[in-house]
């Protein structure tokens, strides 16, 4: 934005604001899934255990649990799938076992902290094993409704994951200015304690300078980032001239804006940032994260939102 600001490109005068969900790279996180990721995870850690530190070879339960995953995948009838399942859980329960022998002989040893790390890692999946076990129990072998609080919610291959317009990846907020010149992303909204639609509007990159007053044109969700509803001038404090939401959330116009002229038109200003969103999916791979981690997918965000910001730059040059 500085840059665009130097070049007389972009004034960061006008902001407009939506949110959208980069996709996760994992697979959908049923039951059986999860207990054949437990399976792999823990043999593979198991593997590196012997060969890098000498633990005794365990043997190996993966061929066993996939074909067990696709028997509950490919079965008809409940009685056989249960059936697949009570199998597949007594693999996972031999795999734990041969993950807490080979934990112990790990934090035996002295003075190896790598040993004592692949030890603490094999305990971690072995936590995470365990609840999904005893959620298969409940709701397959039992018939419990277990409850979404309590169902275990991640995959056990690392990138992390939020449920949100039925995709599973972490969502973040895309900020633009005017005539499709640079944007900027936030990722990871709702997490730390953070809600999805909260929008800081005294964020001082959020514009090229903070002296000029700006208007903002956002989705209602982002209202309560503003606060409203508590400090009606809080926008006008902060340098807002005038905030229009999409939704007008128990608001009346002129409660947000000068006229009804400059809603409307802040109202259609804030649809193009969906066309950037568009863009950004389709030319820069935003549509799914490929990269592990919650640190990979604030670089791959941070890639992409670089990458088209350049080339809109040069076009514009």
């Amino acid at each position: 934005m500085g840059y665009a600001a130097e070049r007389g490109v972009e004034n960061g005068r006008k902001v407009r604001i939506d949110a959208t969900v980069t996709e996760a790279d994992i697979h959908h996180p049923s039951d059986s899934s999860l207990l054949w990721d437990a399976v792999r995870v823990l043999t593979r850690l198991l593997a590196e255990a012997h060969e890098s530190h000498g633990v005794h070879r365990y043997p190996k339960r993966t061929r066993r649990a996939k074909r067990r995953a696709l028997d509950v995948l490919n079965a008809k009838g409940a009685r056989k799938q249960r059936k697949a399942y009570r199998d597949l859980l007594a693999v996972t329960n031999e795999t734990i076992g041969y993950a807490r022998a080979a934990g112990s002989s790990l934090e035996s040893q002295p003075g190896s902290l790598e040993a004592r790390a692949l030890a603490a890692e094999l305990h971690h999946y072995v936590v995470l094993a365990e609840a999904v076990i005893d959620q298969t129990e409940r709701r397959i072998l039992h018939g419990e409704e277990v409850p979404a609080s309590e169902k275990v919610a991640l995959d056990l291959r690392g990138p992390y994951r939020h449920r949100c317009q039925g995709q599973a990846g972490d969502p973040l907020r895309a900020q633009g200015h005017s005539h499709r010149r640079p944007l900027r992303s936030h990722p990871g909204l709702g997490r730390g304690g953070r809600e999805p639609g909260r929008f800081d509007a005294g964020d001082p990159h959020a514009r090229a300078s903070e002296e000029d007053p700006w208007p903002a044109s956002t989705p209602g969700r982002f209202r309560r980032g503003l606060r409203l509803e508590s400090e009606p001038d809080r926008g006008q404090a902060l340098g807002i001239t005038d905030v229009s939401f999409s939704k007008k959330r128990g608001l009346e116009v002129l409660d947000m804006v000068k006229s009804h002229w400059v809603y409307k038109r802040l109202r259609n200003f804030r649809a193009g940032i969906e066309s950037w969103i568009s863009f950004l999916k389709r030319s820069f791979g935003l549509q799914r994260c490929t990269w592990k981690g919650w640190a990979g997918f604030t670089r791959y965000v941070g890639a992409s939102i670089v990458a088209a910001n350049l080339l809109t730059l040069a076009r514009h040059l």
